[in-house]
């Protein structure tokens, strides 16, 4: 695993390198426990907060999620994809997240990691970099959406992929809810940030040539700077990817995706808008995921 350098997909917009983007959603997921007088490892919590500012962004999270749903017209609209192929009664492994000794992966296809081993850690290891591609500001971007779509997807779905997801990001009252401008940039003194970041990954089923691989990821979506209405936030999600191999690699035929796991939310005061925007552009993401 390593991070991104300033060619690396991890880059968001407001970079010039910035080559990726995402179906990901954006529904910020937060749990509260109910206080009591003992027994609570994390200590009282504050009230929620009743901000304008995350009304906004949960109004923009319902956008989005909706774009997503539209974009994968055709696939499962639950998890059951995820629960197939397993045996009654056990539980998918743990992958391990140690080095193998296994190079998982001969090269790129433009910026995004290509030629994954022809085995389970090769499939693990596909699943978490389109996730990152497919999660990436890039995807705000005509051009680099292309890309990532023909990268990612089978031959047999990249064409209807590419055309469903460029209606979703060129609806101009789409990306106005998001704070974004027609083209799919941000506006004027504020940097816009859509990031995945896979924790885990594990094998829901395997055979030769096809696998299903649920990745668990953070994600960040918003917009950092002055007067942003839809601020950088967390969020939590499990998305399982349905792999071919296909001209000697894995592909996406198709994936689902559900809230959480999330972990509860410390009382870690927010970032201010400046503090969020340069390590934004400081930061590069990671272009690589085990």
């Amino acid at each position: 695993m390593s991070l991104g350098d300033e060619d690396g997909y991890g880059n968001d917009a407001g970079r010039t390198s910035d080559a990726y983007s995402t179906i990901g959603g954006t529904r910020q997921t937060r749990t509260r426990l109910p206080d009591g007088p003992t027994g609570d490892p994390y200590g009282p919590r504050r009230p929620a907060r009743n901000s304008r500012s995350l009304i906004t962004f949960a109004g923009v999270v319902i956008l989005l999620l909706g774009a997503i749903a539209f974009a994968n017209m055709g696939g499962d609209d639950d998890t059951s994809g995820a629960k197939s192929g397993t045996t009654s009664g056990s539980k998918a492994d743990a992958a391990p997240t140690s080095p193998t000794g296994t190079k998982p992966v001969t090269g790129k296809n433009g910026t995004i990691p290509s030629g994954f081993a022809h085995d389970r850690q090769g499939a693990e290891s596909a699943a978490a970099n389109y996730a990152v591609a497919l999660g990436s500001a890039g995807m705000f971007d005509r051009a680099q959406r292309h890309i990532i779509t023909s990268a990612v997807y089978a031959p047999a779905v990249a064409a209807a992929r590419q055309e469903a997801l460029d209606k979703v990001y060129s609806d101009a009252d789409f990306l106005a809810n998001i704070g974004l401008t027609p083209e799919g940039t941000a506006p004027a003194g504020q940097v816009f940030i859509s990031r995945s970041n896979p924790v885990g990954t594990k094998v829901v089923k395997y055979d030769d040539d096809t696998a299903s691989v649920a990745v668990w990821y953070s994600a960040l979506f918003g917009l950092a700077g002055d007067g942003s209405k839809n601020p950088v936030a967390e969020s939590w999600f499990t998305n399982t990817f349905e792999l071919k191999w296909t001209g000697g690699d894995w592909k996406v035929t198709d994936f689902t995706q559900k809230d959480g796991p999330a972990p509860v939310g410390r009382d870690q005061a927010a970032s201010s808008a400046d503090e969020m925007a340069d390590a934004v552009e400081e930061f590069g993401g990671f272009t690589y995921a085990r």
